[in-house]
């Protein structure tokens, strides 16, 4: 039964977030929040699946944050950690080794630790997972929670003229969102392209890939333009404030909403949806449409 009143508040909160009534998945967090207290320790379950805030408030304590989530959420909402630190005494952030050195150039005093296997050697009054301070910290699109760009790395070079960036393949973990390379690589046609895909780079696109993200980071703030399958690369361009166009599934992830063509995440953002599961050549015809306006 409580399984089933959890799913139900699941679907409740995805509801609300689509249509970004943040007060209301708040209230469903509330009482999500309230239920996990009565079932303790959840360490059996996945790390990404696992919940760590008990509702103990932020303010004053020495916080442990936790990032169990992908790169790009962790990207994403990275945006919060200054904020967190305003209003806390001490901030470590638990975090996967390779964001860490974009991590740093967050304009905040905090401490990173890599993220391993096991239990952090360390001691601290609260700790809560990245996501869950959305729910924390009472976050709503009435009060954007930080400006883009939010990292801050040295002086980029400008821009290459006429250049547009290119990434097809999305996580394994969700083969939906990643669009063919061969229409994507329409795109690259006529155009100074550069491919930002490991491993095959987008065809007609010259190889801009690394695996280095700070590396990425600054060769990004060279695009005039970048168009990629919903992946880190967008929440990191995103959060450069680099003009870029997401492409996404049918079924796109709650943090797009619905029914719109803009992110209040990333004011330099521009989502290009299928109309229907599947259709790419049909987001992709919309996207050479707007190259030619």
């Amino acid at each position: 039964m409580k399984a089933v009143l959890l799913e139900e508040s699941a679907a409740a909160w995805f509801a609300a977030v689509r249509a970004g009534d943040f007060a209301s998945a708040h209230r469903v967090s509330d009482a999500i929040l309230a239920e996990h207290r009565t079932q303790g320790a959840c360490y059996s379950v996945p790390r990404h699946e696992q919940w760590i805030w008990d509702g103990t408030l932020l303010e004053g304590k020495r916080v442990l944050v936790r990032c169990y989530h992908g790169l790009g959420d962790t990207i994403m909402f990275a945006r919060f950690l200054p904020q967190l630190a305003r209003i806390a005494n001490e901030v470590i952030v638990w975090a996967q080794p390779a964001l860490i050195p974009l991590l740093e150039t967050l304009e905040a005093p905090i401490a990173f630790l890599p993220l391993h296997e096991g239990t952090p050697d360390l001691d601290y009054d609260a700790d809560v997972e990245l996501m869950e301070l959305l729910h924390a910290l009472r976050v709503t699109l009435d009060t954007p929670p930080a400006r883009v760009p939010y990292f801050h790395l040295s002086a980029p070079d400008d821009r290459i003229r006429g250049s547009i960036g290119l990434l097809a393949q999305a996580g394994d973990w969700d083969a939906r969102r990643s669009v063919p390379p061969d229409l994507l690589a329409e795109l690259a046609v006529d155009r100074c392209a550069y491919s930002f895909q490991l491993g095959s780079p987008i065809p007609n696109a010259i190889d801009a890939s690394t695996s280095d993200i700070l590396e990425l980071a600054s060769r990004l703030q060279t695009m005039e333009l970048v168009v990629t399958a919903d992946t880190m690369l967008a929440h990191l361009a995103g959060a450069l404030a680099v003009p870029t166009w997401t492409l996404l599934a049918y079924e796109a992830d709650w943090r797009w909403m619905v029914d719109r063509s803009d992110s209040p995440w990333y004011p330099t953002m521009r989502l290009f949806r299928q109309s229907t599961p599947g259709d790419w050549p049909g987001v992709i015809q919309a996207v050479r449409t707007a190259l030619r306006q």
